[in-house]
C-alpha cells in the first residue's frame, strides 16, 4: 500500500508564539516538535544567544528535527516524552530555568496521514497507534490481551463513547475467532455495532481516540509534565498548551487554576496573602483558531490554547 503524507500545518501558530513572549536570549522548549512549525517560528524570534530544545517521542519527528539542528546551532532535538522533561533537559545540559515551554498535544498530521502508523481509519493499515513504534505495545497487541471490562472503561473514559460496552463485547467476541490487526477491521467492527451515528463523524472516531490515548499513556504523560512545569519555568516564563479534546484541556485548565490559587490551607489557619499565593497566573482567556484558519486547516477546529506565566 502506498503511504500518503499530507503537509503539516502548525495550529494557532502566531497566537502561540506571540503568547510565549520570546526573548532574544531566552531558553525555550518545544515539547512536541512534530515537523517543527512552531519551532521555526520561535527560532525566527530568538537572538544569537537564544536556545531552543525540541522533544518528541516519534523517531520520524526526531529525524526531521535533526535536519533543522544541522541548519541552526541554536536548536537541538531530543528523543523522548515531555513527561520526562526534567531528565531530558538534564541530559541535554540545560539546568537553567526555562523562559517558555510549548506543548502541542495529540497526534500530528504526518502520523494521521501515514496508513502504516495505524492512527486513522481513513485508510487501511496495521493497528499500531504508537507514537514511538519502537516502544511499548501496539493497539492490536493491547486489544488482544485486555479484558472486556478494561476495554469498555478505556473507550468510555478516554473516548467518551456512549456505546463502550457494546463495542468492547464485539471486540472480545471477534478476537476469539479472528485477531484484530488492521485499522479497517476495527473501524468496520465499530460501524457495525454502533446503533446511532453522530452527524459528520465516523462511528469509530471515539474508539480510535481512546485507544491512541491508552496505548501512548497520553493523559498520564501530560500530568507528569505539568507536575514539573512550575519548577522548570523562570519567573516570567510562560507555558503554552494546545489541546484538541476536552480530556486534555480539562487537565490543563484545572492545573493552571490550581497553581494560580496557591496551596490550600485548613479552614481557620491564619496566613498572609504572600504566604499562599499561587505559582502561575493565567494569561488571557482560552484561544481558539480563527474562522480563516479553520477553513484553511480543518484539523484546527477543535484546538484550544491556554497560556500561563510563572510568578515570583
Amino acid at each position: 500500500m502506498r503511504e500518503v503524507v499530507l503537509s503539516h500545518k502548525a495550529v494557532l501558530l502566531e497566537e502561540t508564539v506571540s503568547a510565549l513572549l520570546v526573548q532574544s536570549d531566552g531558553i525555550y522548549v518545544d515539547g512536541t516538535f512534530g515537523r517543527g512549525g512552531h519551532s521555526r517560528a520561535i527560532l525566527a524570534r530568538l537572538g544569537t544567544n537564544g536556545r531552543l530544545l525540541g522533544l518528541d517521542r516519534d523517531p520520524e519527528a526526531v529525524t526531521a528535527g535533526q535536519a533543522l539542528a544541522a541548519e541552526d546551532a541554536r536548536f537541538s532535538i531530543h528523543h523522548g516524552s515531555f513527561a520526562d522533561i526534567d531528565r531530558l533537559l538534564h541530559e541535554a545540559g540545560v539546568d537553567a530555568p526555562l523562559n517558555g515551554l510549548l506543548l502541542d498535544l495529540g497526534v500530528s498530521s504526518p502520523q494521521l496521514d501515514t496508513p502504516g502508523r495505524g492512527f486513522s481509519f481513513m485508510a487501511d493499515g496495521p493497528l499500531d497507534m504508537r507514537m514511538d513504534p519502537d516502544s511499548g505495545e501496539s493497539a492490536a497487541e493491547w486489544l488482544a490481551r485486555a479484558e472486556q471490562d478494561k476495554i469498555a472503561t478505556v473507550l468510555r473514559e478516554f473516548g467518551e463513547e456512549r456505546f463502550a460496552n457494546r463495542i468492547a463485547r464485539a471486540i472480545v467476541a471477534t478476537r476469539a475467532k479472528t485477531p484484530l490487526r488492521t485499522t479497517a477491521q476495527l473501524a468496520e467492527l465499530v460501524a457495525r455495532v454502533v446503533p446511532k451515528r453522530e452527524p459528520g463523524k465516523h462511528p469509530a472516531t471515539r474508539t480510535f481516540q481512546a485507544l491512541r490515548i491508552q496505548v501512548n499513556g497520553e493523559l498520564e504523560a501530560l500530568r507528569r509534565c505539568l507536575d514539573q512545569v512550575c519548577d522548570r519555568l523562570a519567573v516570567g516564563g510562560r507555558l503554552a498548551v494546545i489541546s484538541f479534546h476536552s480530556l486534555e484541556d480539562r487537565l490543563v485548565k484545572h492545573f493552571i487554576r490550581r497553581e494560580s490559587k496557591g496551596p490550600g490551607l485548613p479552614k481557620g489557619v491564619p496566613a498572609r496573602a504572600l504566604e499562599v499565593r499561587g505559582r502561575l497566573r493565567p494569561i488571557g482567556k482560552a484561544m481558539r483558531p480563527s474562522a480563516a484558519e479553520e477553513t484553511q486547516n480543518p484539523r484546527a477546529r477543535s484546538a484550544i490554547l491556554r497560556v500561563a506565566e510563572r510568578l515570583p
